[in-house]
């Protein structure tokens, strides 16, 4: 019975003592309206990483334009992210549901570049080739009445 009673206030200790490590913050981003700016901002990573170049020559700031997207400040994000990554599991299950969409979309991609491969490979196949002819005729032996033939 004392084992029982020590196990019960364990546990109503360890559970009364767990606080929160960071606060929700005063303007709470909705969970699904976070996961998709975190979507435009990994395929935003993506644009630098593949072509860095393609970014430099925008005057505004591409984060800034996606927050702008969702009406949030830069602060706002800020304190949403670090609150939504206080609790581990449901930030893990949020970045899961990005690279589910990131698959997704990607699949999407390569099923449409395949079938552009196709229609092009199709329409070269039923051009008509164009062969080049030689401009130049062979050159005909030019015989002289004159010169002996050796036959």
């Amino acid at each position: 019975m004392k084992n029982f009673i020590v196990i019960v206030l364990v546990l109503i200790l360890s559970v009364s003592c767990k606080k929160e490590l960071v606060k929700q913050p005063a303007k709470l981003i909705d969970r699904n309206k976070m996961v998709d700016i975190m979507y435009d901002l990994s395929l935003l990573d993506a644009i630098k990483y593949q072509k860095p170049l393609s970014l430099d020559s925008l005057e505004s700031s591409p984060t800034k334009f996606i927050l702008k997207k969702y009406k949030v400040d830069s602060l706002q994000f800020a304190q949403n992210n670090i609150y939504y990554a206080s609790d581990y599991e449901n930030y893990k299950d949020m970045f899961d549901e990005v690279g589910k969409r990131l698959a997704r979309n990607q699949r999407a991609i390569d099923s449409i570049v395949k079938l552009e491969e196709k229609k092009a490979a199709k329409t070269n196949k039923n051009k008509p080739s164009l062969k080049t002819q030689d401009t130049i005729k062979k050159a005909e032996p030019i015989t002289d009445p004159n010169i002996p033939q050796d036959r």
